[in-house]
């Protein structure tokens, strides 16, 4: 199980890599394989402002449909486009190519809440 250590994560299996304003979100690889095959992913939320915890799109596999949450408070600014037409790049790289949204960073100290990759093991059980 793939789980970077420069990364937070959500105890929705999210990871979240912040760069000064900017934040990068997208699933864990335990997320993705608990999922199967990825088959769409839907944000229409871009150029919201959302609250940590909010709903900001949903990701569908073929076996199921689930939210995608805000690791923190936000405005959507970037959708993965490349999502659209190769959902299933999220299955093949969750941490790099597969990430989901980026979010302008409204409240630093709400990564304060997001777990350690250490502690984040301990919760999947790796």
């Amino acid at each position: 199980m793939n789980i970077p250590e420069n990364l937070k994560y959500t105890k929705d299996h999210e990871w979240v890599k912040i760069e000064g304003e900017t934040a990068t979100v997208g699933i864990t690889d335990f997320a993705q394989s608990e999922l199967g095959d990825i088959v769409f992913v839907e944000v229409d939320t871009e150029g919201e402002e959302l609250d940590k915890e909010e709903t900001f799109g949903t990701i569908e596999a073929v076996k199921t449909v689930s939210d995608l949450f805000m690791p923190i408070s936000g405005e959507v600014t970037e959708f993965n486009e490349e999502l659209e037409a190769t959902p299933d790049i999220i299955n093949k790289d969750p941490y790099g190519d597969g990430w989901i949204i980026k979010i302008k960073v409204k409240d630093p100290s709400d990564a304060d809440d997001l777990l350690t990759a250490e502690q984040y093991k301990e919760l999947i059980g790796a």
